[in-house]
């Protein structure tokens, strides 16, 4: 069994609820009527009536064969947009008075009848729902204003991320079959402390996905000060400051180090003889959104591994997004990813 299906088998087991803002979509049509067929979860669909026949007629399904419900957005919720004007005004009264942005309950109405991910976030919010997939038309940066907006991040962490559990054609030396990247989908240029967030969110999500303990290696092009510069300083920075939260949770962690100390225990051995990771990685935190990206595709491309995400972590509650690209049955396995973290939140 791969990594994927061990997800699913372990997310149907739940009985959760995610909502599916994107109900315009065949694809999100075909996955919500494949979570029921294959009793992994109940959907809820958003979308107006016209938007969920036009959907149905492309994908040749009905949702009321199923009996999933659907939501028209656009006709108003009462408690969504009252919960929502006193969460956004709550966070905006901490700014300094120049640079809030207040609005009233018509702003509130306003946003959640015409953004649907806000109104899909804000059911998340008030535990409607378990969580929430989307993005097959919306952009990640749209996602990620409706994540901050309705969810925020959970306590301790400042900074929402991404990684992709990356489930390998053959293990490591060390005998690990998946592993972790992080962040590959949403920070450009992350600071030391965002890093720092990063790594933990990652390791968090390693051990929600797969059930095994992570390792994590802070990746540079230095090991241990093989190297000097601006570059290899802001992740000798994050391992500073990274290592006592690592320890207070039980979890492994070490760098600045190159890829192959991390991975190749003939290597980490010899470039890293004191550290506590020689080789034996399975999470893997990058130092920027280049080399993450470029990572993740060179393992899923020459390497033959399976991408699972991107994952969004760091969130107060579960919410993911979703490739532009994707097929309804990438569309299943996210839901199913997003059961697994809420239910570990």
């Amino acid at each position: 069994m791969n990594a994927i299906e061990k997800i699913i088998e372990k997310a149907s087991a739940l009985n959760g609820t995610v909502v599916l803002p994107e109900g315009m979509d065949a694809r999100v049509i075909t996955a919500a009527c494949a979570c029921v067929d294959r009793k992994i979860c109940t959907p809820v669909v958003l979308g107006t009536a016209e938007e969920i026949a036009a959907a149905e007629a492309k994908a040749g399904l009905k949702l009321a064969d199923r009996n999933i419900k659907v939501i028209d957005y656009t006709a108003g919720d009462a408690e969504l947009e009252e919960a929502y004007l006193a969460a956004w005004n709550a966070k905006e009264s901490k700014k300094p008075v120049e640079k809030q942005k207040i609005i009233d309950l018509a702003g509130a109405q306003k946003t959640l009848r015409t953004k649907r991910i806000y109104f899909g976030g804000m059911m998340v919010k008030l535990g409607r729902v378990n969580g929430l997939v989307a993005g097959s038309i919306a952009s990640t940066g749209d996602m990620l204003r409706a994540a901050f907006h309705t969810l925020g991040t959970q306590p301790g962490v400042k900074t929402a991320s991404s990684c992709f559990i990356m489930d390998l054609k053959a293990p490591t030396p060390s005998g690990d079959a998946v592993l972790a990247f992080g962040d590959c989908a949403v920070i450009p240029d992350p600071t030391a402390e965002q890093l720092v967030d990063i790594g933990l969110a990652t390791a968090q999500t390693y051990r929600e996905l797969t059930g095994c303990e992570p390792r994590v290696a802070y990746l540079s092009f230095s090991t241990k000060g093989s190297a000097a510069g601006p570059l290899v300083e802001k992740v000798q920075k994050a391992v500073e400051l990274a290592r006592p939260k690592f320890e207070a949770a039980g979890i492994k962690m070490d760098g600045e180090m190159q890829f192959d100390a991390a991975i190749a225990p003939s290597v980490g051995q010899l470039k890293n003889p004191n550290g506590a990771i020689q080789g034996n990685a399975n999470v893997f935190i990058f130092p920027d959104l280049q080399a993450g990206n470029i990572g993740y595709k060179i393992a899923q491309r020459l390497g033959g591994a399976t991408a699972i995400g991107p994952n969004l972590q760091g969130l107060a509650k579960a919410m993911n997004d979703l490739s532009r690209g994707c097929s309804a049955e990438d569309i299943v396995g996210t839901i199913c990813v997003t059961l697994l973290q809420s239910a570990a939140k």
